[in-house]
């Protein structure tokens, strides 16, 4: 969120007293037609009342009334590789950018570049999804929100997920393996299907769809902009409130 500086108090405080100074100086001349008198009672009315608009700004800036906390959220992306998590997600961080509130995105792909030796095993992803829940616990403590994608194939480690971190969302981004493979830019899922990879979700490892989504996305049947209208809107009903 964005913080009112001093600064930026002082200067609004004398760019409406421009205005209103000038107001004051021409009714006072109107009525006594004495300029001196005007620009005088004009003069001192500026020097008040910067000082007191700035007083009357910091005393308002200290009153919780009025005001409405927005409770960080984790939006967490789930589904085969390929099936549209990032681009959504992508598309959601910045639309939620909008709102000016406090945002991060995190994305496997990156994560994994800090830390290339993971390793893809059930007990090694679970046990990385454990160190992405407790990255997103640390940011909520300073109030940041996130918006994550991990293919995160397998049920324990997204309850411990749930269980680590407030708020939170999971997307479910589903698309059939035939659709993924129509995507597969990489050629991740043909090495996969030749055995080159091992523990790939959906083809020589499971992927274990979420039971209790609080999204469906169908990317069969919405658009990217379309599922990513679907999220904002479910953030803004839940946690922006506008």
């Amino acid at each position: 969120m964005y913080r009112e500086t001093n600064k930026r108090s002082i200067v609004k405080g004398i760019s409406w007293r421009v205005v209103a100074t000038t107001t004051t100086i021409a009714i006072v001349y109107f009525f006594f037609d004495r300029l001196d008198l005007a620009i005088a009672a004009g003069m001192i009315e500026t020097v008040l009342k910067v000082g007191l608009y700035w007083g009357h700004e910091k005393i308002w800036q200290r009153i919780l009334w009025g005001k409405k906390k927005i409770e960080p959220f984790n939006l967490w992306f789930t589904g085969l590789p390929l099936s549209g998590k990032t681009t959504i997600a992508d598309l959601v961080y910045e639309k939620l950018e909008n709102f000016h509130i406090p945002l991060e995105r995190i994305d496997s792909k990156d994560i994994r570049e800090l830390i290339p030796d993971i390793g893809y095993s059930r007990e090694e992803r679970n046990r990385h999804m454990h160190r992405i829940g407790n990255l997103i616990r640390t940011l909520q403590k300073n109030s940041i929100s996130t918006v994550a994608s991990f293919v995160s194939p397998y049920k324990e480690s997204r309850k411990a997920i749930r269980s680590m971190v407030k708020h939170n969302v999971v997307v479910y981004v589903k698309a059939d393996i035939e659709t993924c493979q129509a995507r597969d830019y990489k050629g991740v899922y043909a090495k996969a299907l030749n055995g080159e990879l091992q523990n790939f979700s959906g083809i020589n490892d499971v992927y274990e769809e979420p039971q209790h989504a609080e999204i469906v996305i169908d990317t069969n049947t919405m658009s990217a902009e379309e599922s990513s209208d679907v999220i904002v809107k479910y953030i803004r009903k839940h946690f922006i409130k506008l």
